[in-house]
């Protein structure tokens, strides 16, 4: 009976390498769609268009990015894990998506961490705390010891108080001991328009916006989210300087509905690394303000998104977000 059942499993195992051999050889059999829970012309649409039109030269296919923004990420990420997983659909992701809603919504009619596999990881956005010029602070130190000497009285503009940059400044109030009043603004423009007009003293922007402002002198940075810092501004410290691993970034990662064939999974991601060899690609993403390292293997991609999901949950723990 043992040899049997082995010599079942042997025949299992050698059928279905050939299979997969010939799914990826085949693939794709129709044009590609990216969803992305982002409206168009934000950075994260741009991007997903940059690598679709390369991804679509590279595999003789359409791909096309499909917009489904609103509800908080909800109705794009939805509509991605409800997909076919048959290798014609992969989620645009971005980190709202996929590890911080789950703890910022009671419930989701899905689960990023089980619904979702990693594909292979696109790119990061460090953000900056901004100051307008009449704030008396020129760095991080001298922003705390404001806030301390009028506790509460410093406003600063966010996307919300559960979402990505409202959480970013909960954590550094926790850590530094200080208290700064979150304004929250549906649209960035306006939260933009107000800090430089000095409605409100502080902002936390994406370097690509926030550069431009910093450039013309209309906004002053404080100090970037990121672990070190940017090689463009090498005189904007980061937080993690005072603050060791102080290290949150936003970023994007192409991921694929659970069930999708794993010889579609290899060569997509075969194909992303590939797309990140490119200087032209790196190029744009340079000039965007954004950075990557390549998309990694389909290993590294998990261990990403795991480890992201582990560092937001600990954040919201300890500021105490609660689900809505």
């Amino acid at each position: 009976m043992r040899t049997l059942l082995r010599g079942a499993v042997l025949v299992l195992a050698t059928s279905v390498a050939p299979a997969q051999t010939a799914l990826a050889q085949t693939w794709p059999e129709r044009p590609v769609r990216f969803i992305t829970s982002q409206a168009a012309g934000n950075a994260t649409d741009i991007i997903a268009r940059i690598v679709a039109d390369q991804l679509a030269t590279r595999i003789g296919q359409p791909v096309v990015v499909e917009n489904r923004p609103g509800g908080g990420n909800v109705i794009g990420t939805q509509a991605a894990a409800r997909a076919a997983p048959d290798g014609h659909t992969f989620f645009f992701a971005t980190a709202a998506a996929l590890v911080t809603d789950p703890y910022t919504f009671k419930t989701l009619p899905y689960d990023p961490m089980k619904d979702f596999v990693p594909v292979a990881k696109v790119a990061e956005v460090s953000f900056m705390i901004m100051a307008n010029p009449k704030v008396p602070a020129k760095n991080l130190q001298e922003l705390i010891a404001y806030a301390k000497s009028q506790p509460g009285k410093l406003t600063i503009a966010t996307d919300g108080t559960r979402r990505f940059s409202g959480m970013v400044v909960a954590w550094l109030n926790k850590l530094a001991g200080i208290e700064t009043l979150q304004v929250p603004y549906t649209a960035q423009r306006q939260g933009v328009q107000d800090a430089v007009a000095g409605t409100v003293d502080l902002i936390i922007l994406a370097v690509p916006v926030a550069r431009g402002l910093a450039a013309n002198g209309q906004l002053r940075p404080i100090a970037t989210t990121s672990l070190k810092r940017l090689a463009d501004h090498p005189d904007v410290p980061a937080i993690a300087e005072t603050f060791p691993d102080f290290d949150f970034t936003g970023w994007m990662l192409l991921a694929a509905p659970t069930g999708t064939p794993d010889a579609v999974l290899a060569r997509v991601n075969r194909e992303t690394e590939a797309i990140f060899r490119n200087p032209e690609t790196l190029k744009k993403l340079n000039e965007m303000g954004f950075s990557t390292s390549g998309a990694g293997t389909l290993k590294d991609a998990q261990d990403y998104v795991n480890a992201q999901h582990k560092a937001w949950g600990r954040v919201v723990k300890e500021i105490g977000v609660q689900p809505e």
